[in-house]
């Protein structure tokens, strides 16, 4: 029992999810999303991009709009009523300091306790290369979370400065420190969630996901881990000491 994943901790009000395309926070982390609506808390969802590469079949001037339109329907089946958008481009976003100011922007903005982003490790679970944008707003959403606190890092936003984010939980590492129980409602609403990504899905064509039986697979693999039937998991990542700070210890 000693090995299992302790639960996230869910003790805060206010979400940020940030992530690099409409649909990345679905596969997974909308589950939790749903189980923390129920709670009452205020999640919000920040897209770096309105996915608009991402359908081989449809131009991007088309793919663009019918995705955001996609990613709406999916944050209400979880209880999220607030989706903006950036403008950085699908498939090249690139690192630096445009998309760190943007996405501190929402940080001073949204005033959350907690962000939730996907891993920004070279490799996902499994193996497969992660995606270029996903490593690069993962990494930047961390990064943000520290610039949204300093006052001479972005003055030129003349937002109010927010040190309040307790910690970045990552989905889809291959190092998972915690995790949620999304056994049952959770479950299925986040499954719901990926089902409005249908004309995405579509066109991904016949290698493309079926939520139900890879949402349900993903979740009954992960609850092992800490002792529920179904769970999503997190890498859990503070931005201060998890406790007091190792000098003030003593030898």
């Amino acid at each position: 029992m000693n090995d299992l994943l302790p639960a996230l901790p869910e003790d805060w009000e206010r979400c940020l999810c940030v992530a690099a395309h409409p649909d990345d926070i679905e596969y997974g982390a909308a589950s939790a999303v749903a189980r923390w609506t129920t709670q009452g808390k205020t999640v919000t969802y920040l897209l770096a991009t309105s996915g608009e590469a991402g359908i081989d079949s449809m131009h991007p001037d088309q793919a663009g709009p019918l995705r955001r339109e996609e990613e709406r329907a999916g944050a209400r089946e979880v209880g999220v009523e607030v989706v903006d958008f950036l403008k950085h481009q699908d498939g090249i976003i690139a690192y630096g300091p445009e998309l760190r100011r943007d996405i501190t922007r929402a940080i001073r903005r949204h005033r959350p306790d907690v962000i939730v982003s996907g891993s920004f490790d070279l490799r996902m679970i499994g193996g497969m290369i992660n995606q270029a944008d996903h490593r690069v707003v993962g990494l930047a959403a961390l990064d943000a979370a520290r610039d949204a606190g300093n006052r001479w890092i972005f003055p030129e936003l003349d937002l109010p400065t927010w040190d309040g984010v307790r910690f970045v939980a990552y989905g889809g590492s291959a190092a998972p420190t915690h995790g949620v129980d999304i056994t049952g409602e959770p479950l299925e609403r986040g499954i719901a969630s990926l089902n409005a990504h249908a004309e995405y899905t579509k066109g991904l064509g016949a290698g493309g996901p079926e939520p139900r039986a890879m949402l349900t697979w993903m979740a009954r693999q992960s609850g092992p881990r800490m002792g529920v039937a179904e769970a999503s998991l997190f890498e859990v990542m503070p931005l201060g000491f998890d406790g007091p700070p190792p000098w003030a210890l003593g030898s």
